[in-house]
């Protein structure tokens, strides 16, 4: 199955799709809507251990998991005028646990579960590349890869996000430090107790991303 059709499909509105460049040079992957209004907000969440939960390189519906409380709050962010997003690390893809084109059928169908619980993403940002790839088409440092802030960087740019009233969810510490370096104005860690992390890296700690509602005041 082509690629760029996988990506068709895998956005809410099935609007066409984007391709984006790193600041330093590098092609990466998203699929985004294309009539985002400038200087909204942005619910920026990482994916494994945040939207799902982490078992280990989930690629299929079969093993997916939702986290408790991830589609209220993101809802409660879209009624807020936020843009929910994602960014998210797929060294899977680099370590040849599942294709690029299984990534793709199983973000469109992340995507259509958003959508029917009335939160249209506004666009997922995936990088597949990793320093020990075992495929040489995916072994590379990318600037879109977590800690760094490129993919971040790059979705503001797409959609339009002003970064410094955004929210980030993370349940790794790279997480936060990409979102840190981004500008992010508000940083979560998410399944974590935040011991032994930075000070003042994690705005919020909390268990799951429904908690994170009531620590924001959008009761």
């Amino acid at each position: 199955m082509n690629e760029n059709n996988l990506r068709g499909t895998a956005t809410v509105q099935r609007e066409p799709v984007s391709s984006a460049m790193t600041n330093k040079g590098q092609a990466e992957n998203c699929h985004v809507g294309t009539n985002a209004p400038a200087g909204r907000p942005g619910l920026l969440l990482d994916r494994d251990g945040v939207v799902n939960i982490d078992s280990g390189y989930v690629a299929t519906a079969e093993r997916c998991r939702f986290l408790p409380g991830v589609f209220t709050l993101a809802r409660r962010a879209f009624d807020r005028g936020f843009a929910v997003v994602i960014v998210t690390n797929q060294s899977g893809v680099a370590r040849g646990y599942y294709t690029e084109e299984q990534y793709f059928v199983f973000a469109a169908w992340v995507a259509d579960r958003f959508a029917a619980e009335g939160v249209p993403l506004a666009g997922q940002f995936h990088c597949p590349y990793h320093a020990d790839a075992v495929s040489e088409r995916y072994r590379r440092d990318s600037y879109w890869r977590k800690p760094n802030p490129g993919m971040i960087r790059q979705a503001a740019r797409t959609l339009r996000l002003e970064l410094a009233r955004s929210v980030m969810l993370g349940d790794h510490v790279g997480d936060l430090l990409a979102a840190r370096a981004a500008g992010v104005g508000v940083r979560v860690l998410v399944g974590r107790d935040g011991g032994g992390i930075e000070p003042g890296l994690a705005d919020f700690v909390v268990p799951e991303p429904g908690a994170l509602i009531r620590r924001l005041g959008w009761n």
